[in-house]
């Protein structure tokens, strides 16, 4: 049985693996696409989607793929499932700093703490607070009630919100996915935690945009295929709802030219939620060993995926 690790993890992992397994180091990509050709078992990731992508390509032979990422929306999973590969991801290793970012996002969109930084960068001292919303006794819908969505549940309750999580099976104290649109005019709050799919694409377009409060914030920490964008830059330059706070966009990096860097109402965090800490890498190789012993001894898998899903 062979396996290809990134060398980063070495340290992390070498100790730990199993004896008779062999294992190559990669340091480069090129090294991990020329690796992966005959490797049973790989980590192959990259932090170039399109990289990624070539390397898990690559590896034709491959019988379990591991990843730090939880969105697999970056490889082919229908070459993947056909091939037989199975794919564990990194659902969970950062959900406390997305979940703090998104909770972060709601407050920076309820005080406008983008305008008081801006107003510091000038050196003025305004006479009047810009963002005058409280999160207190306000409603949230969290679209994508998985383990980061209710993460950030668990915030949002600690500052009076009410929460209502939507999951795809409607489990109990949730709704299910055809029930939150005829509910959206009732909610301040619109966070989306859910993954990339072919039924979750736009699933925030101008009908969604239209049946929101004028007074409501969208929170994406989601995908940003989740919003149609164009619908969404209309609804906030003509002020339909107040505004949204995007961790994610499409396409990223977002091109400078780009007309949603400077939509009215429209605040950017660059996909930095999941980076804003400094333990996904070792949470991360600890759910590899994890995964690697059961997967040898034929256990179940930790966060394997749904490859007709996608997630």
């Amino acid at each position: 049985m062979k396996a290809v690790l990134p060398a980063l993890a070495r340290p992390l992992v070498e100790p730990q693996l199993p004896a008779g397994l062999e294992v190559d180091w990669f340091s480069s990509p090129e090294e991990a696409e020329a690796m992966a050709a005959d490797a049973d078992i790989g980590w192959l990731d990259h932090n170039v989607p399109a990289q990624w992508a070539r390397n898990v390509a690559a590896a034709g032979k491959l019988k379990w793929l591991s990843t730090i990422y939880a969105g697999l929306d970056a490889l082919d999973t229908q070459t993947l499932k056909a091939r037989g590969t199975r794919v564990t991801n990194g659902s969970g290793v950062n959900a406390h700093t997305v979940a703090e970012y998104a909770v972060m996002g709601a407050l920076v969109a309820a005080k406008r703490f983008d305008q008081v930084v801006r107003a510091a960068d000038r050196h003025e001292w305004p006479q009047d607070a810009p963002g005058k919303l409280e999160l207190f006794e306000t409603e949230a819908l969290i679209i994508g009630y998985g383990t980061i969505g209710k993460l950030i549940g668990e915030r949002l309750a600690g500052f009076g919100v009410t929460v209502t999580g939507v999951t795809r099976s409607g489990a109990p104290g949730t709704i299910g996915p055809d029930a939150w649109r005829e509910k959206l005019g009732g909610y301040d709050w619109i966070f989306l935690a859910a993954p990339s799919t072919s039924e979750s694409q736009a699933m925030i377009g101008e009908a969604e945009l239209q049946a929101m409060k004028s007074s409501a914030w969208i929170v994406n920490v989601g995908r940003g295929e989740l919003i149609d964008q164009e619908a969404l830059m209309h609804a906030c330059a003509k002020r339909r709802i107040a505004g949204a706070f995007l961790d994610t966009v499409t396409p990223e990096p977002l091109p400078p030219e780009h007309p949603l860097w400077t939509t009215p109402n429209i605040i950017h965090s660059m996909h930095l939620s999941g980076r804003s800490q400094t333990r996904m890498f070792l949470r991360g190789a600890a759910l590899f060993v994890e995964n690697l012993h059961a997967f040898l001894e034929g256990r179940p898998l930790k966060n394997e995926v749904d490859l007709a899903a996608g997630y």
